[in-house]
């Protein structure tokens, strides 16, 4: 399945610890990050202008190794440069975090099948019994692909919304979301009992099959290198879109949210904010992506070449 909205790196950071005592082969703890080097820039980045001032719209991803806790240069000067930091979802925002806590629980019943490769999973994860019982299916699901990261080092507490959220504190600048928790629960989690649990069944079998690591790999270099091409083809790369089902899933998920993330960033900047906006690089390609939606709305928008590496 794909790379998941921010709630999703939320409650990644309060998923319990593995055994240090298992037997069983567990994903390594991530590599301290070096102690020395400077800071390179990632991943996509815009300059959006209108009525004669300018905002940053930057593709972000939310899962991030240690290297990647700082910002590079041009995204430091660009936080400089604002007043404001938006993302889909603020994660220190303590009612964001009650919300997520409610909603990820709402009720599925499963059949006895589908619980026991649930349950076979989240042991591949080495995640302690029941550790993920109070969720959703499809949200345990979901969480186990994501937690499937930790082999390639990847981790949500490195996530670039994290990131930029303890930078721009620490800054000074504001903090808001430009989602509610419910907005993004009513996207990921269907209303149709049958399309979730097929969803579920789906999500595990890309895991059951090898196929959640390779995707993550292909993603991750993508956003990194800033290759907005790749990105723009993920629906025909990522070995998830192989149904119609599927593939408006994907759509709902992603260029579904796009207009009401299109409208609420024209109305912050309507506002005279400074607006440094992060959202997920998936929601940046194409003519129904973010930078095209917001040129609809009367922006110029730049794209900002980042050093390639």
């Amino acid at each position: 399945m794909m790379m998941r909205p921010l709630l999703l790196s939320l409650l990644l950071l309060w998923i319990p610890a593995r055994d240090a005592l298992a037997e069983k082969p567990c994903p390594p703890a991530p590599a301290a990050p070096a102690a020395s080097g400077a800071q390179r820039d990632r991943g996509l980045l815009w300059r959006i202008s209108k009525n004669g001032r300018s905002a940053w719209l930057f593709g972000s991803i939310h899962l991030g190794r240690p290297d990647w806790a700082r910002p590079g240069p041009q995204l430091q000067a660009a936080l400089q440069d604002s007043d404001t930091l938006a993302l889909e979802l603020d994660p220190a925002d303590l009612q964001v975090q009650r919300q997520l806590a409610a909603g990820l629980s709402r009720p599925l019943a499963v059949d006895a099948a589908l619980r026991e490769r649930l349950a076979a999973q989240a042991a591949a994860a080495c995640l302690p019994e029941g550790a993920l019982a109070a969720l959703h299916p499809l949200m345990q699901a979901i969480t186990l692909t994501m937690l499937e990261a930790r082999w390639e080092g990847l981790v949500s507490s490195h996530g670039q919304e994290m990131v930029l959220s303890e930078q721009a504190r620490a800054r000074g600048l504001a903090v808001v979301s430009l989602e509610t928790v419910r907005q993004q629960l009513d996207a990921l989690l269907p209303a149709d009992v049958d399309e979730a649990r097929r969803l579920t069944a789906d999500t595990l079998e890309q895991l059951e099959q090898g196929k959640v690591r390779p995707m993550l790999r292909r993603l991750v270099r993508a956003w990194e290198q800033g290759d907005l091409q790749t990105l723009s083809d993920y629906e025909r790369w990522c070995d998830c879109a192989d149904t119609p089902a599927d593939r408006a899933f994907l759509r709902r998920l992603i260029e579904g949210r796009n207009p009401a993330l299109a409208a609420r960033i024209d109305a912050l900047h309507s506002q005279g904010r400074k607006l440094f906006v992060a959202v997920g690089a998936l929601h940046m390609p194409g003519p129904q992506g973010l930078p095209a939606l917001l040129a609809q709305r009367g922006y110029q928008v730049e794209r900002v070449a980042l050093p390639a590496h």
